[in-house]
């Protein structure tokens, strides 16, 4: 990677997503070809989590601690309240055996490992630590261990996201997409994709698919690696392709991503809003950040999302994508075409209605002037 500024922080956040991301491909190859749940808990918003949420998190946390020399501060998706009850004891041990089986792989991806394996205390401590609640002023990191955790359950498209904000401002962005097919057709393939896909064949399809795009604040545009695999290198560095948005600028042709989940997405009103700019083509809908992903890399041109009412939008949930899209020539807005604030806190404080990002200005204004045409008469 080039030098400048935040060039040692985006390397070894590149790094330690490839980590996570080999972390994730274990745990959701376990939970596919098991029928053992015992790895999935319910988090108090019903929304499922499993061992691999922790687990990054900790790996994660545990990373950047030892490698960037700084009172580090993250701001992060999961507690620890699950994990000490008692009857979390077998989901503990998971976590702990699953954190150091991937710091053991370390050295793969250019990193030093611990000495020697860490105690259940010590990756309590790490994921803890991600308290932060970010915030207007300072340097702190936005993690979402398992962003799409339903996908990732489902053995379908999920993402580890992390972003590095300083002063509120979004300056560095990784996205880890271990699932996302090297070939544009494969995202609208069945959410069972994975699961019929026997041992053998699944580690050859490993080839075919999974990247880590990522960007920093510098205009020197966005980036994709494939994905490492621990089992299948000897040594860092890893290649990278530069990725552009696509040049699409008719509604008719454009392909517009939304949320596969109801429950914080208001299907009817995109659909609505599609028709009205001229949407033709089905709406992809895919799990987390890989529609960000889909953008940055010309598979997609629009990502609309509109939430229900009550729903608060969270900045571990969008900073890594919108810096993305944005270095790939990309534009993301609230639905009153203003940039997102991520200087607020956790939440996504003042959003004007919805997120709209697209791959080019001329699609942007295009539905920025829809949403307003068609925002009294929706039942929002």
């Amino acid at each position: 990677m080039e030098e400048g500024k935040y060039a040692k922080e985006l390397d070894v956040a590149v790094r330690v997503v490839h980590m996570a991301c080999s972390l994730c491909q274990r745990v959701q190859q376990k939970l596919v070809s098991s029928s053992d749940d015992g790895h999935v808990k319910s988090k108090d918003d019903d929304s499922p989590v499993t061992v691999a949420d922790w687990s990054v998190q900790a790996t994660v946390s545990l990373m950047l601690s030892e490698t960037l020399v700084e009172n580090l501060s993250i701001v992060a998706e999961e507690d620890v309240q699950t994990l000490t009850k008692a009857d979390s004891e077998g989901l503990l041990a998971a976590v702990v055996n699953t954190v150091n089986e991937c710091l053991a792989e370390a050295p793969k991806f250019g990193l030093q490992s611990p000495p020697g394996a860490l105690g259940t205390s010590q990756i309590l401590e790490a994921i803890s630590r991600c308290s932060s609640n970010g915030g207007p002023a300072g340097r702190y990191w936005v993690l979402d261990p398992v962003d799409g955790t339903l996908g990732f359950v489902r053995g379908d498209q999920y993402a580890v996201a992390l972003a590095l904000i300083e002063d509120g401002k979004v300056v560095l962005g990784v996205l880890g997409c271990p699932n996302y097919p090297l070939k544009k057709e494969l995202l609208n393939y069945p959410q069972n994709y994975n699961q019929t896909k026997s041992k053998t064949s699944l580690s050859t399809a490993t080839w075919e698919k999974g990247c880590v795009m990522y960007a920093r604040r510098d205009g020197g545009g966005a980036w994709m690696q494939p994905l490492i695999h621990g089992d299948r290198m000897l040594e860092w560095p890893n290649s990278a392709t530069q990725i552009w948005v696509s040049p699409i600028v008719d509604p008719a042709l454009a392909t517009v991503c939304e949320p596969v989940e109801r429950a914080n997405s208001n299907h009817s009103f995109t659909s609505g809003l599609a028709e009205t700019v001229g949407l033709r083509t089905q709406p992809m809908r895919v799990h987390s950040m890989v529609k960000y992903a889909a953008i940055a890399r010309g598979d997609a041109e629009i990502f609309m999302k509109f939430a229900r009412a009550g729903y608060k939008e969270k900045i571990w949930d969008h900073a890594a994508g919108v810096i993305i899209i944005e270095e790939a020539g990309g534009v993301v807005t609230d639905a009153g075409g203003r940039p997102l604030d991520f200087s607020r806190g956790v939440f996504l404080e003042n959003l004007d209605r919805g997120i709209i990002a697209c791959s080019n200005a001329i699609l942007h204004e295009k539905i920025v002037d829809a949403v307003y045409a068609s925002w009294d008469s929706s039942n929002l």
